[in-house]
């Protein structure tokens, strides 16, 4: 994974924890990897001898003893016939992290008997498993019963109500990454927004449009 200017998450705190840590402060810890953020990587890269370019890939995290979480999980094929794959937002504000126990609160909350998506995308990339892909799903209206649910963390800008596309660098490959496999699994599905079939914005983005190759 490659950490650079707008790139947002835990990791990039991390990697702000370790440049103060070095003496190459970056302005505040809250994982926006921002213009001083830059600047201070290419500051430590340069006392260390590196390629000063400002992004934090493989080698530069190397050098700073950060190691990658594992973002990779058992894919677990459905018994249901899947024939939809519909991409969703959690409708909360860009640059804000949510966990899956507080989605599926949420959606308890509501009557649903456990979190609604079957996957959600976390601002850094990572993947973590919902609901059951057995198990219909709580997503789209009329659609669950041959779907399975992905959802990244966003959708809103930082007004809390303006529907936008916040997706992260490391959310982008990781949905990218994980609609091909879903693709795989199930060949005869087709990728589509929640908007597509709801009086909603959501994703934030045409997904339709944008996955119509894969």
């Amino acid at each position: 994974m490659i950490y650079k200017k707008g790139s947002r998450g835990e990791m990039v705190k991390r990697i702000q924890k370790v440049l103060y840590a070095a003496g190459f402060p970056c302005g505040m810890i809250d994982g926006i990897f921002g213009q001083l953020t830059e600047e201070a990587v290419k500051a430590y890269q340069k006392a260390n001898g590196m390629k000063v370019d400002g992004i934090v890939g493989p080698g530069t995290l190397a050098k700073m003893g950060i190691g990658e979480e594992q973002k990779t999980f058992s894919l677990k094929k459905s018994r249901r016939v899947i024939n939809e794959i519909i991409v969703h937002c959690t409708a909360t504000p860009e640059g804000r992290e949510v966990q899956m126990s507080e989605i599926r609160k949420w959606h308890k909350d509501r009557g649903f008997s456990d979190v609604g998506y079957h996957y959600v995308i976390h601002l850094d990339g990572r993947i973590e498993i919902g609901r059951d892909v057995d198990i219909s799903g709580a997503h789209c209206t009329g659609h669950n019963a041959h779907s399975v649910g992905v959802c990244y963390v966003g959708g809103l800008a930082t007004d809390c109500k303006t529907p936008k596309d916040t997706r992260t660098a490391a959310q982008k490959e990781s949905l990218m990454s994980l609609l091909k496999l879903l693709r795989a699994t199930y060949p005869l599905a087709k990728i589509r927004g929640h908007r597509d079939f709801a009086a909603k914005a959501c994703p934030s983005f045409d997904a339709t449009k944008e996955y119509k190759s894969i």
